[in-house]
């Protein structure tokens, strides 16, 4: 066992200095935009499920690492342009992603996506005007599902177009709506939980190889020692492993 550390280690170090543009920092990828997986505390800094898990996969693969926000729509693209060596933003696992770039073993089990609507509407889902981020899950089952896909650039706008009518309901990650469905007396759930994606992993480019095996060894070893649960109850993230 001490040797497979010892192995695993100086992978991760070699990783660290081959996947960063030839720096020996590795450059973490997210959102800072949907809570509780990432956002931007009062300080001004990334806080969130993610920073923590982040924080935690980069020590036990003895790598660097530093944080650097990007808007949604253009997190893969500048992710294989290099600016950053990894995405962990709440990132589901689909077959049309990893068609672009690979990824890590998912570190959360697929979480049930759920409608929030305005409070007492009687919501269609297959009928309906449904809001959904662009470029996630959710806006590709919308528009497979019969229902009218109205997309927006930021989690924030999709809550706001049901509030004043642009539609009927948004559809996100139950941990991202619940915690605005217990704070607001305007919205609540609607419909039936559907399950979409194989899960969230690191995002990681096609050719980085060895920096997808560091982190997916140091995800394993949360696993196996339950710290990733832990971590996940703690932020309400959904069922653990």
């Amino acid at each position: 066992m001490k040797t497979i550390l010892i192995t695993t280690a100086a992978l991760a170090l070699t990783a660290g200095t081959a996947f960063a543009g030839g720096h020996s920092v590795v450059r973490l990828g997210t959102e800072g935009a949907y809570p509780p997986y990432n956002f931007i505390n009062d300080a001004g800094e990334v806080d969130g499920f993610e920073r923590e898990l982040g924080d935690e996969l980069c020590a036990r693969a003895e790598l660097e690492c530093t944080w650097v926000t990007n808007d949604w729509d253009s997190i893969i693209p500048n992710l294989v342009s290099g600016n950053y060596d990894a995405i962990i933003a709440g990132m589901s696992v689909t077959d049309e992603r990893d068609e672009v770039i690979d990824f890590t073993t998912n570190y959360t089990q697929p979480d049930p996506s759920v409608y929030l609507a305005m409070d007492g509407m009687d919501l269609d889902v297959s009928a309906g005007v449904i809001a959904a981020q662009s470029n996630t899950i959710q806006s590709a089952y919308i528009a497979s599902s019969g229902a009218t896909l109205v997309e927006f650039a930021t989690p924030e706008e999709t809550i706001s177009a049901v509030r004043n009518g642009e539609a009927d309901a948004v559809l996100a990650d139950r941990a991202y709506l619940l915690p605005i469905a217990d704070e607001s007396a305007d919205l609540s759930f609607a419909g039936e939980s559907v399950f979409i994606g194989g899960g969230v992993g690191m995002g990681i480019r096609e050719s980085d190889t060895d920096l997808r095996d560091a982190f997916s060894a140091a995800i394993d070893s949360m696993k196996a020692d339950g710290s990733l649960n832990a971590l996940i109850a703690k932020w309400e993230i959904g069922e653990g492993f």
